[in-house]
């Protein structure tokens, strides 16, 4: 009997290769984004943007990061050292752990089957990632308090009220992709979705779909919701007392979350890496679907910064509490009963 190419490769070996793949395309397309914010911003007001760094300034992104490297990093007198060092990992790390239950589509190498997730197929891929990504309050939040800054004190104030706030919304829209597909584990909610059935084209999903991306955009302190930066009021929010590398980290916490939400966002209600109305999608044709459709909220989140005002904190707040919560518990409701109905026929 002929054996694969894979056979006699350990799976350990497996595992790593897609450690190293997933992980290294989150961090290289957070970077990307910085250059991409620049471009998309640029393209939006008549003007170049970024032009000098490589072809199209391409190389932004590496002078960026080197130029963060070479910085003075410094700790404000009266700091709490520990936590000031502290806080940007927790706001870079649970938002790039949270990418390991996505599942972004599969290899197929010489007849052998290959998940491109670090972890396929996890029952409880769901809880893991809101688990995680609650975590990422408590960067902000740390920086804010740690810095010994009246002006980030108010910033992580804003950010861990803002994100605790829409939070809530975010779980019940999830829930609802949950309820649809009747698991938690992330693969089989891409797997009900395969026959082209996608959960946004269901009343209850395109309204959990709204909900989540407008959550989204609160979970990430991203426009018209960067209250916690808010560089007219606040300077520069949490992280004004930060410098160099660590400056850079909670960046590319934001970045990966973008990155991540986008990519929760295509699986949960998109089909993940399905087409539209279109069973069993060729594995090859998978991964750059995948990749386009988050690629697209990736532009939205740049789209909506440039053209959207920002909200006062009493309209995000209101939004948060008294119309996107309701909406969101009413809508899971129903969308149980109407599981629970038409599965065991009332």
């Amino acid at each position: 009997m002929d054996k694969s190419l894979l056979s006699d490769v350990p799976q350990v070996a497996i595992w790593i290769a897609r450690v190293v793949v997933i992980f290294g395309g989150l961090v290289t397309t957070a970077a990307l984004m910085s250059l991409a914010e620049r471009k998309v911003s640029a393209w939006m007001q008549y003007r170049y943007g970024p032009n000098r760094v490589g072809p199209f300034g391409l190389l932004q992104p590496l002078a960026d990061g080197l130029k963060f490297l070479f910085k003075e990093e410094l700790i404000p007198a009266g700091a709490n050292k520990l936590l000031f060092r502290l806080a940007p990992a927790m706001a870079a790390i649970p938002s790039m752990m949270t990418i390991a239950v996505i599942p972004i589509g599969t290899l197929v190498i010489d007849g052998d089957t290959i998940p491109l997730s670090i972890a396929p197929g996890v029952d409880l891929g769901i809880m893991y990632m809101l688990a995680l990504g609650g975590l990422a309050v408590y960067g902000a939040i740390l920086g804010g308090w740690a810095s010994n800054s009246k002006y980030s004190l108010m910033g992580g104030l804003r950010a861990s009220a803002q994100m605790i706030s829409y939070e809530l919304s975010l779980i019940l829209s999830i829930l609802v992709a949950v309820v649809l597909s009747g698991s938690l584990d992330l693969t089989k909610i891409v797997e009900a979705q395969s026959h082209g059935f996608w959960n946004v084209f269901t009343p209850f999903g395109f309204v959990a779909f709204v909900l989540f991306t407008i959550a989204s955009f609160a979970e990430t302190n991203r426009h018209p919701f960067d209250f916690a930066e808010c560089e007219p009021e606040l300077v520069g929010g949490f992280h004004t007392e930060y410098s160099a590398m660590r400056f850079a980290l909670f960046f590319l916490g934001e970045y990966c979350a973008m990155t991540v939400m986008a990519c929760l966002n295509v699986t949960l209600f998109l089909g993940g890496p399905s087409l539209p109305f279109l069973e069993n999608t060729p594995w090859w044709l998978g991964i750059p679907v995948f990749l386009l459709k988050a690629a697209f909220f990736l532009f939205l989140f740049i789209w909506v910064r440039w053209t959207l005002p920002r909200f006062r904190f009493d309209q995000l707040m209101r939004l948060g509490w008294k119309v996107a919560l309701p909406i969101a518990l009413a809508n899971l409701l129903v969308a149980g009963a109407w599981v629970a109905f038409t599965t065991k026929g009332g």
